[in-house]
């Protein structure tokens, strides 16, 4: 994959007005937080609950980006010195976001590692962001950080998130309570681990070995039995969808996507960072939810 070459910034609507005190810096002067995050998904967050208190860039921030193999750039250690706030994913997603930040120090930039905050390690699942109650930690830290580094402005920031909570991410949690509750149960297949996190929210039966995820994920070569078996299940119809990541199609998922459509399963989509790149983390993820929905139906009559 080409790897992004610039930092995109993303900043919040709005300005403060006059009589807001907003992040003061030593001429008196109102400043915005700034905040960099390593990846577009985590930016989108951070910038809808700064709102117009902060400016939000992302490194990564192309879907053709792989953040695994990021190489980065001198605009980007420049970017991470000049931050308050840095949100890297970790659980060996993104090593080379935290090289950057320790070889570019800062006394009082806070840093939030997404993977520590949920207690995550390397080698665990690192897709920490198609986990709902991870991204719920999330937003509550990143919530905490503004309090913490702007604290005249805490009010500000609480509003924001129950704002964000309660009204902008209601078609994504509202999606992800109906699938469950209708489509609970239903076995399924993935091509790789990402779906790993998200399907047990969403109540469904992940049938394919979770080697095989995994080995997609981190670029390995499947074995010859987990293909099989996965296979057997589309041959069979013991799975009912088939989710893949179409940014990482290898030769392997391509021909069970195929087999899958030849079976009459209905396969549906995911990706691993945005696409399009300029949609917000909300409307990203439920587009791709309202797709496994659909699909969902068509395989069950529901």
């Amino acid at each position: 994959m080409v790897a992004a070459c610039a930092v995109m910034v993303v900043t919040a609507c709005g300005a403060s007005s006059p009589g807001d005190s907003g992040n003061t810096a030593a001429g008196g002067e109102d400043k915005k937080i700034t905040v960099v995050a390593a990846e577009n998904f985590w930016g989108s967050i951070a910038a809808q609950l700064g709102g117009d208190r902060v400016t939000v860039a992302s490194i990564i921030n192309s879907p053709d980006a792989d953040p695994h193999d990021y190489e980065p750039t001198p605009a980007d250690g420049r970017a991470i010195a000049g931050a308050r706030l840095f949100i890297d994913n970790g659980v060996g997603y993104d090593p080379w976001a935290a090289k950057l930040a320790a070889a570019n120090p800062v006394d009082g930039r806070t840093a939030l590692t997404v993977g520590d905050l949920v207690g995550a390690k390397d080698g665990d699942n690192p897709h920490r962001w198609y986990n709902p109650d991870d991204v719920t930690k999330v937003i509550d830290e990143v919530t905490a950080d503004y309090k913490k580094i702007d604290p005249v402005d805490a009010g500000y920031f609480d509003q924001q998130r129950a704002s964000f909570t309660a009204t902008t991410l209601k078609s994504y949690t509202d999606l992800i309570a109906t699938i469950k509750k209708t489509y609970g149960g239903t076995p399924a297949g993935a091509s790789e681990s990402i779906f790993e996190m998200l399907s047990p929210a969403l109540g469904l039966n992940l049938m394919t070995p979770q080697a095989f995820l995994r080995a997609i994920s981190e670029g390995a070569d499947p074995t010859a039995a987990d293909k099989a078996t996965i296979d057997d299940q589309i041959k069979t119809g013991k799975i009912k969808v088939y989710v893949y990541n179409s940014q990482n199609a290898t030769p392997d998922v391509q021909r069970q996507v195929e087999e899958a459509k030849a079976a009459g399963i209905p396969v549906t989509t995911i990706t691993e960072t945005p696409a399009p790149a300029s949609a917000s983390f909300q409307d990203w993820q439920v587009a791709q939810l309202e797709s496994l929905r659909k699909a969902l139906a068509q395989a069950t009559g529901k």
